[in-house]
């Protein structure tokens, strides 16, 4: 027996040195591993923010929030028009705000330059204001004149700095004269014309030149295809804009100035 342990123990031998090695191998890989893992947070360090990152992140976020109120406010403005025009179809005359599109062919008709206020008949929620802000006219120069009290509401929180005429357009020279300290440079309408009497259409046009300086125009739309004022034995040039498809209904501008003598 004594002779047999003996020829075991270089097997043991072996073994132990087998495990004495193979310990020592992997408290070496560990040592490297956690000296590797120290170096690179020496080098890295803990992770920052990219601040141009996350401003881009910040301003995209607001984008889409600006782009989500701007939808809601479009939609908001569209119930508000066809609301009115379910409870009094003939005094608002449209269903719908004009297109961009129209607002802009219409405001294209004023020259910014010009001195005076500029009277908007029948704003509603103020597409064609925007446009006329956006062709350069100062924003305290506006009359809005609007009969709908909602829409006059909501158009002096938008345009704070224009004056907001709750009335009947019709009723130029009592509603709107006394808000003029000169000349106007130019009456914008939006109202629906094919409504009124051709002699009441009329007479608002010719109260309309009396309070602008010579020459003014008076910028009306229409769906029609005919002018809204009749012309013929007028005393005023009329000039009509090509068909603007991009409006529902598809609509043109018709340009009235009183014929100089």
């Amino acid at each position: 027996m004594l002779t047999g342990l003996r020829k075991e123990k270089p097997f043991e031998d072996l073994r132990r040195t087998s495990r004495k090695l193979v310990a020592r191998i992997k408290a070496e890989v560990k040592s490297k591993a956690e000296a590797k893992s120290l170096r690179d947070a020496k080098m890295i360090g803990p992770t920052k923010p990219d601040p141009l990152h996350e401003w881009q992140r910040k301003g995209r976020k607001l984008v889409a929030k600006i782009q989500a109120e701007v939808r809601q406010a479009k939609i908001d403005d569209d119930a508000r028009f066809l609301k009115t025009w379910f409870d009094k179809p003939l005094v608002t005359g449209a269903v719908s705000p004009s297109s961009k599109a129209l607002a802009r062919r219409m405001a294209s008709y004023i020259d910014p330059e010009s001195m005076g206020p500029v009277v908007e008949l029948g704003p509603g929620t103020g597409p064609v204001t925007d446009a006329l802000i956006a062709r350069g006219i100062a924003e305290e120069r506006l009359v809005l004149v609007e009969y709908n009290p909602e829409f006059c509401t909501l158009l002096a929180k938008r345009y704070p700095e224009a004056t907001i005429v709750q009335g009947d357009a019709y009723a130029l020279e009592t509603v709107v004269a006394p808000h003029l300290k000169k000349p106007a440079a130019a009456v914008v309408s939006s109202l629906p014309l094919f409504t009124k009497p051709e002699k009441l259409r009329l007479a608002l046009l010719d109260r309309a030149f009396g309070l602008m300086s010579p020459g003014a125009p008076f910028i009306q739309f229409t769906y029609a295809t005919v002018s809204p004022l009749p012309r013929k034995g007028a005393t005023f040039e009329a000039h009509v804009s090509p068909r603007v498809w991009k409006n529902l209904p598809p609509a043109c501008v018709w340009v009235y100035r009183r014929r100089q003598a």
